[in-house]
């Protein structure tokens, strides 16, 4: 529309400039046919010549600025973080105006759209599994898909949080929460759960041009009586895990010292089945030879015993 006007402002002020300069040009001829008297009517007629030669530079110069104006309106800037989609006359190109300086139709409007990452909060009630009504706070991390604004914009329009987004939000998490107990939305089951919003909104907006980054739960108001008894039941079956550590632990620790007692076992039995008495008698011979040999020792040696082996006494 804003093309239009300026053509027609233009088409405007070249007819002025026309009329202007062919209108002094004639008044010009006039003065330069009459004798230059100096009397008021001829000074009169030279002042309205200079006025048309005046208006006529004027809407020279006004139609110079009004095609700088149309040259401009054949070029749009498109903001970073945003993408462009071209309206001519309510017929929606296809394809999209990526960010930056680009030329475009004169006749289009350019629609400038957001592809940054998005919130939406949103405070209300849900269901849990077991009928309670919990209060929840959370928050809708989106963005518009580049490649199908102009299908959003053709099909939605420039509301899309509104008409589509905030709806299917509420719907859904609160078809999710009604299949959790009120202690998921209070403990690590919460990530969970907001993966199944996350998921469930994706299926039904992702086609629409919409892509849903996350869905946290933000806040969770559980009456002070159930989040007691959660908190209570939390510290019970940490014990109980506790417990159960404890157990396998001194269960792991007795199954360690069976079976070293059993290698003990089994190692004494081998030692005595492999002693003999002949083996007893020869390494006593050989610790007498290597005490005879060595030259640091001073015993006296008489002997005795049934096997008759020397019985070896220190004289210092």
């Amino acid at each position: 529309m804003a093309f239009i006007m300026f053509v027609v402002i233009m088409v405007g002020l070249f007819v002025a400039w026309r009329v202007c300069g062919r209108t002094a040009a004639v008044k010009d001829a006039r003065v330069q046919a009459m004798p230059a008297t100096g009397d008021f009517k001829w000074q009169s007629v030279v002042n309205e010549v200079r006025g048309w030669k005046l208006a006529a530079q004027l809407a020279r110069w006004a139609m110079v600025g009004c095609g700088l104006l149309l040259v401009m309106e054949c070029f749009t800037v498109v903001p970073a973080g945003h993408v462009g989609v071209m309206d001519i006359f309510g017929h929606v190109s296809d394809t999209p105006v990526p960010a930056g300086f680009r030329p475009v139709n004169p006749l289009a409007r350019i629609v400038k759209m957001s592809v940054r990452t998005q919130e939406a909060k949103e405070v209300l009630t849900v269901p849990s599994k077991e009928g309670l009504v919990v209060p929840i706070e959370a928050s809708l991390l989106y963005h518009l898909d580049q490649n199908l604004a102009p299908m959003v914009y053709r099909t939605i329009g420039t509301g899309y949080l509104q008409v589509l987004m905030e709806p299917q939000f509420r719907s859904v998490i609160r078809d999710v929460t009604a299949g959790y107990e009120a202690k998921s939305l209070y403990t690590s089951d919460r990530e969970v759960l907001e993966a199944a919003v996350t998921n469930a909104l994706n299926k039904l907006v992702r086609p629409r041009g919409i892509v849903i980054e996350g869905t946290p739960l933000r806040n969770i108001d559980l009456p002070k009586g159930l989040k007691d008894a959660i908190e209570m039941k939390l510290s019970a079956e940490q014990a109980s895990q506790q417990m159960r550590f404890v157990l396998q632990k001194e269960s792991q620790e007795a199954e360690r010292k069976r079976i070293e007692a059993q290698g003990i076992a089994d190692f004494q039995t081998i030692v005595t089945k492999g002693i003999s008495e002949p083996l007893l008698r020869w390494k006593g011979i050989e610790a007498t030879e290597k005490l005879a040999m060595s030259h640091n020792t001073k015993v006296v040696i008489v002997g005795a015993g049934k096997s008759g082996l020397p019985l070896i006494l220190n004289t210092d």
